[in-house]
């Protein structure tokens, strides 16, 4: 059987229409994060090349994801660091916020290189914007007067929005179904002040609420994945990020806060301490004693004690 040369051309043709109309600046500069979402395993220069497409296409997200990917996992801060104040200007929350945190630990230079101020100015723009890591990094800030003059009360405030924007956010992702037949909508004064974890749905409210675990960004989940599955450790000396839906990686040592209870878990910010010891480091915290006793070394370093608005306390070296 013949082929109809005609239609093959005519399809071929079409095709690549299609494939130009699918590279348009205006095609990219609307692509959303399933689209733009790559795995590390999956990383190369292709990949490089389309999210650089995106970005140059004005995309927020590939800005934000080329920006942290360049910054954390190629070591290029410089360029890192654009891309994500590109995604910034444009009120992208997630690239506010991870400047935030880049200010407040000097990332990518030395220890001098903190700016505590800024990084609470821009936790607070991205906390207006309604990122709730944000949230809760602010209100940390504010109840320790770290950064800023200290305010508890303001603080908690600050804290409260994070949790009633956690809990929205579940309701609106939970079908009606699921929300009538879940038990995780209630409140239980016995588990109020402990971990709990059932069936695969972590306490992480502060107020007494079953939830179930925050989606990890795809930035994140990238870079938790290239440090754990791909590259291995991020430098000699240097420590990753203990809260699991994180993946950043210390840029010099002794960049991240340590628990100074264990010694063992490492924190880049307040929000992804506060995080992690609500999903797994309080029913794992062992003392100081032990770590010691394991052959840790303790640095002059400054301690912060952290108190969260159940009263649970934590110690974290500045």
């Amino acid at each position: 059987m013949g082929f109809d040369l005609k239609f093959v051309d005519f399809s071929m043709n079409r095709c690549k229409r299609f494939n130009g109309l699918g590279l348009h600046s205006l095609v990219l500069s609307k692509a959303c994060e399933e689209m733009i979402s790559v795995k590390a395993k999956n990383w190369s220069e292709s990949a490089h090349r389309f999210l650089k497409l995106c970005a140059d296409s004005g995309n927020a997200e590939a800005c934000y994801t080329l920006g942290m990917i360049r910054f954390y996992c190629l070591q290029n801060r410089g360029s890192g660091a654009s891309l994500m104040a590109k995604a910034a200007i444009s009120s992208y929350e997630p690239a506010i916020y991870s400047l935030a945190v880049i200010q407040f630990n000097g990332s990518g230079g030395s220890k001098n290189d903190k700016n505590l101020r800024a990084g609470v100015s821009l936790c607070a723009r991205a906390a207006f914007l309604g990122h709730i890591n944000a949230l809760r990094e602010l209100g940390h800030c504010l109840q320790d007067g770290y950064g800023v003059r200290q305010n508890i009360a303001k603080g908690r405030r600050f804290l409260i929005q994070a949790n009633a924007k956690e809990l929205a956010a579940v309701l609106a992702t939970e079908t009606p179904s699921a929300q009538n037949a879940g038990s995780w909508l209630t409140w239980n004064p016995l588990l109020h002040h402990r971990y709990v974890s059932v069936a695969g749905w972590t306490f992480l409210s502060d107020f007494g609420y079953n939830v179930p675990v925050p989606e990890t960004h795809p930035a994140n989940r990238f870079l938790s994945d290239w440090f754990s599955d791909c590259e291995g450790s991020p430098g000699p000396g240097l420590r990753l990020c203990s809260h699991s839906g994180c993946g950043r990686p210390e840029t010099r040592r002794h960049e991240f806060r340590r628990c100074s209870v264990c010694g063992a878990a490492n924190y880049c910010s307040r929000a992804c301490q506060a995080l992690d010891w609500k999903l797994r480091h309080k029913a794992e915290c062992a003392t100081v004693e032990r770590w010691l006793d394991d052959g840790g070394e303790i640095e002059a370093n400054g301690i912060d004690i952290n108190v969260d608005v159940n009263g649970n306390v934590e110690a974290m070296e500045s």
